[in-house]
């Protein structure tokens, strides 16, 4: 006997769905027809309105390829009632935005609310309340399959979610998605983490650190909205490639105004031109410069040689060197930023002045202090003492006069380390400088020096094992009256100055007492795979846990020898190319024009990374530098040899290995002509 439509349960769930998504459209024709002719004040109120109402609007758009919700959870009682017995339960919808209908009465809860929580965190051991947890499956945008768990019910034994799996694994073509259905226990924990601390999250490979870090961007809009939008918030990946694939998720949670910056964005004080020798980089990046910088700048303070007049009417005010000798001194040891002193130098002379008036019978108010203070002998006492100092200018006299850099190097610094920064040429300008990255960095630390940086409410970084000490201060500059989610992996370092420990680089933001999380299932790559990147761990990453794939799929995992060379990679290629997904082909840097040619005379269509991948060219070509963050359905890694060999040494080089290794979703070939590195087999 068949059942009749209106018991079918996945019907019900559908027409939910469709009254849901009119709703939607309900709520953004609401905001559509707002008429703002007459309500603010003037243009600039106006077009502020204006901007926010097409925010909201865009927040508001149906995505017919986004699921509006993706879970139910049915509670024994009302959320934040007494559970007493016989109590009315509720039902909830859970998805990536909140829906009303036209009384007001919820249809979609937002993932971020409390009330949401349980659909992430409750367990058999632990229902929080909730008798049948939900889950959706959808084919595009429609809804196809539900699954049900019953987290009171002793005889249904506990076992993963098929559609979680199947979520999971799902093929991915374009850029990053969010993970809002498949969030985890551990991974809720820190998402949901209060904004007053700061969390650093230890990751391997697939264990969806970055996405942690985004949702939980998301989800501190939403509990601290108007907080963060006086404040701000960053978000800041390690390269363009990286946060052009990063760009949509929060989009798609409905968050449309967090700014996304690479290190070098921030500290484009000067046009970058120029590289630097590792050795001379992993100099300028130590932590030792900043006190090197602090010397040098502080040294263009120089003691009163003599008092100054002030000339009044028909009055002389004289103050002696000896007060102007304290007043400088209080100013240095008050330690505050060096332009904030010397702002306050003449203001302090002044009133010195003023108190002398005061002793002379004389009533001067605030307006006598103010024009004492720009006085011309003032200003002239100003300027010899406590001079106006260009940060670049700064940096360009350490790095090119030697006599310079020993005066405030001296004891800091090794003969060999200033050597090794000093510049071969050096230039006549701030202009003419083929400035490093590493020199902006420096320039960053003085421009701080001088006048505080503005700190944001929260920032996160992710990819933070690769920073340099210098690039922590440049970072942890922005969010120092606000907190930091700090997203990496150890095992993952590829620069010569890369952390070896979540403590010195806490340090180094200023956010020593950061909270460090460690995630170690992983959820992205298949077991083979991490298990045979995993040989790697104890030559790159000694101690650290590695990671255990929950993967159900152990995915498509091949090591093939390629004697024709090239031919054989293309081919690998195209038979990973006749699968469902995306494709990535990793290669050793100086090996990517030999291959970008030969795919485009084989007529294989390709893209770069951080370009955008169709169902017609699936297939990205990824030079092993642009690999870390990313991943495709499929990896063809072309000489594993070569892609080590292309780093300064072999422990970046083995490091640079187990990123490329780890790329994949669904699997992965190996091709090599040489042998393969011996840490491997």
């Amino acid at each position: 006997m068949s059942t009749p439509v209106h018991d079918d349960p996945l019907s019900k769930e559908r027409s939910h769905l469709a009254a849901s998504r009119s709703a939607l459209r309900a709520m953004r024709e609401d905001v559509e027809s707002l008429d703002i002719t007459d309500v603010t004040a003037n243009w600039v109120n106006a077009a502020v309105l204006e901007s926010q109402i097409e925010q909201r609007i865009k927040a508001l758009a149906d995505l017919s390829e986004t699921p509006l919700f993706f879970g139910r959870l049915d509670y024994l009682h009302a959320p934040g009632a007494e559970q007493a017995e016989g109590g009315e339960g509720e039902r909830f919808y859970v998805g990536r935005r909140h829906v009303h209908d036209a009384d007001g009465d919820p249809m979609v809860i937002d993932w971020r609310a409390p009330v949401s929580q349980p659909f992430y965190r409750a367990s058999k051991k632990d229902p929080q309340d909730v008798s049948l947890r939900r889950r959706f499956g959808y084919t595009g945008g429609d809804l196809t399959a539900y699954e049900d768990e019953h987290l009171l019910d002793p005889a249904e034994a506990a076992a993963t979610s098929r559609l979680l799996q199947q979520e999971i694994e799902r093929p991915r073509v374009g850029p990053m998605r969010d993970i809002v259905a498949t969030i985890q226990p551990e991974q809720d924990e820190i998402v949901r983490a209060g904004l007053a601390g700061s969390v650093c999250v230890q990751g391997g490979p697939g264990t969806g650190k970055t996405a942690v870090g985004l949702h939980r961007v998301a989800y501190l809009l939403y509990a601290h909205r108007e907080r963060l939008a006086r404040t701000g918030t960053l978000v800041i990946g390690p390269n363009r490639s990286f946060l052009h694939y990063i760009e949509q998720v929060l989009p798609a949670l409905g968050e449309l105004t967090v700014r996304q910056a690479t290190v070098d964005d921030l500290v484009a004080h000067v046009e970058v031109r120029g590289t630097d020798e590792a050795a001379t980089a992993v100099v300028k990046g130590d932590a030792r410069m900043a006190e090197v910088l602090r010397r040098a700048l502080y040294s263009h303070v120089t003691p009163p040689t003599e008092g100054v007049v002030v000339v009044r009417g028909s009055r002389r005010w004289r103050v002696p060197v000896h007060e102007l000798e304290e007043i400088v001194r209080e100013l240095l040891a008050r330690d505050i930023r060096y332009g904030a002193a010397r702002e306050a130098l003449p203001q302090r002379v002044a009133h010195a002045v003023l108190v002398q008036m005061e002793r002379a019978g004389e009533a001067p108010d605030d307006r006598v202090q103010n024009a004492v203070a720009r006085n011309a002998a003032v200003k002239a006492l100003v300027k010899s003492v406590w001079p106006q100092v260009d940060p670049a200018r700064l940096v360009l006299r350490l790095l090119a006069d030697a006599d310079f850099l020993a005066e405030h190097a001296g004891g800091i610094l090794t003969e060999d380390e200033q050597k090794a920064v000093l510049w071969a040429k050096p230039a006549r300008s701030v202009r003419s400088a083929k400035w490093s990255p590493a020199d902006a960095v420096l320039i960053d630390e003085a421009s701080d020096l001088i006048e505080r940086t503005h700190s944001l409410g929260h920032v996160v970084l992710d990819e933070a094992q690769d920073l340099s000490p210098m690039q922590y201060r440049a970072v942890g500059r922005r969010c120092t009256t606000g907190s930091v989610t700090v997203l990496g992996d150890l095992a993952q370092g590829t620069t010569p100055w890369a952390t070896r420990s979540w403590a010195q680089a806490l340090g180094h933001l200023g956010k020593g007492e950061a909270v460090v999380e460690e995630l170690t299932a992983g959820f992205r790559v298949p077991t083979d795979v991490i298990a045979y990147a995993s040989r790697l761990l104890p030559h790159i990453a000694p101690g650290l846990t590695p990671v255990a794939s929950i993967r159900e799929n152990p995915g498509f995992f091949d090591i093939r020898t390629a004697p024709n060379g090239v031919a054989d990679v293309l081919g690998a290629c195209r038979e990973l190319l006749e699968r469902e997904g995306s494709v990535g082909l990793i290669a050793a840097d100086a090996r990517v024009p030999e291959l970008a040619a030969a795919l485009a005379a084989a007529g294989i269509g390709h893209v770069g990374p951080g370009e955008e991948t169709t169902h017609a060219t699936r297939l990205t070509l990824v030079p092993a530098s642009l690999a870390k963050g990313l991943e495709y359905d499929y990896v063809v890694l072309d000489e594993p040899r070569a892609v080590v060999d292309g780093e300064p040494d072999e422990r970046t080089g083995l490091r640079r290995l187990y990123v490329a290794l780890t790329r994949a979703v669904s699997g992965l070939i190996v091709t090599h002509a040489t042998e393969l590195p011996p840490q491997l087999t």
